[in-house]
């Protein structure tokens, strides 16, 4: 698999199954590969729909294709529940123990 640092592994695994843009693009249900060479390069990022639709052409998970971006989402999302986590800290209620524990599950995933 190539290096986890790039946004995504979107034309490795398109090479892996041995298919071309435009088939690919047909799958997505496009007319040519234009808009695959745009994701493959890195120029545009494929909406939620088409991802998914990846998903199911190269049989790997979202999180796998995308784990470049991935990985930025899970430590923007933890620098953010470290953050709240400390606005919240002297919370009380029924519910204060479990959002501080969901929040401070959050708050190590980049670690």
């Amino acid at each position: 698999m190539p290096s986890p640092q790039l946004p995504h592994h979107l034309k490795a695994n398109r090479k892996r199954l041995a298919l071309f843009q435009d088939d690919v693009a047909f799958l997505l249900g496009n007319q040519e590969g234009t808009q695959v060479s745009r994701y493959e390069s890195f120029g545009r990022v494929p909406p939620l729909e088409t991802a998914l639709a990846y998903e199911v052409i190269m049989k790997r998970s979202t999180s796998e294709l995308f784990s470049g971006m991935y990985r930025e989402a899970e430590k923007k999302v933890a620098k953010r529940a470290r953050a709240l986590l400390q606005q919240i800290d002297n919370a009380t209620g029924p519910q204060a123990a479990r959002r501080r524990s969901a929040l401070a599950d959050l708050a190590e995933l980049s670690n």
